[in-house]
């Protein structure tokens, strides 16, 4: 899997780090979603300790990203995170489609 996140992505994503010791994950949410091949793709902030034993690394040019290994066949092989000033919200795509157009980037504490 290769994400590219763009400049504007990833200055907005350190803007919301701001000095803390966080770290990007791409999650595949399905609380709430009715079974677990529902779901939508979101961004968090989680410190390195609330890693799990499954969150595998993708290695980006600009921020690393962590996804959860077994949610990884959820998302395509090449992805891009891009943030749009209009709507003030990230978006994350792949070459054939859109897979979230408004996804936030929050803190998230397990």
């Amino acid at each position: 899997m290769r994400i590219s996140i763009t400049e504007e992505a990833a200055r907005k994503i350190e803007q919301n780090i701001d000095g803390q010791n966080l770290i990007l994950k791409l999650k595949y949410e399905t609380d709430g979603c009715g079974c677990t091949v529902s779901g939508v793709p979101t961004l968090q902030l989680i410190r390195e300790q609330d890693l799990h034993a499954e969150d595998i690394l993708i290695g980006t040019d600009k921020v690393n990203v962590y996804i959860e290994k077994s949610k990884a066949i959820f998302f395509d092989e090449e992805l891009k995170i891009d943030f749009s000033q209009e709507t003030q919200s990230f978006r994350l795509s792949s070459p054939g489609q859109i897979l979230n157009g408004r996804m936030g980037c929050n803190v998230v504490s397990d």
